[in-house]
């Protein structure tokens, strides 16, 4: 069998198709949660704790600033925590929407050999 057509009985197949589907469902639900975290919940928790923006929290290690030894400007360096928090909740509310939805499935699917 040729590797062109061992590819399309590959692409075609159920699984394959359904695991496309998931990953695209997933990207959207990631960039949903991204938003529901910076847009929804972020703003009036750092309101709540004093006007906090946490996407610029960061600690500075090294300012920008001019060289002036060849004039041009140099980055800063800096470890930005509040960006870390804002994926860390990303990644609780993520992971916590993927067990209901595993819990559920799997309660479904005992429900459905019960049944039989």
């Amino acid at each position: 069998m040729g590797l062109l057509q061992e590819f399309k009985e590959f692409a075609l197949k159920g699984n394959a198709v359904d695991m496309a589907v998931g990953i695209i469902l997933g990207a959207a639900f990631n960039k949903i949660v991204s938003s529901l975290v910076n847009d929804v919940l972020m703003p009036p928790l750092g309101m709540a704790l004093g006007g906090v923006d946490f996407k610029n929290l960061e600690f500075v290690l090294k300012e920008a600033g001019l060289d002036l030894n060849t004039n041009q400007l140099t980055e800063g360096v800096s470890i930005r925590y509040g960006l870390f928090i804002n994926t860390c909740i990303d990644f609780v509310i993520v992971a916590l929407t993927m067990f209901v939805v595993v819990k559920f499935m799997n309660r479904m699917l005992r429900q459905r050999a019960e049944a039989k």
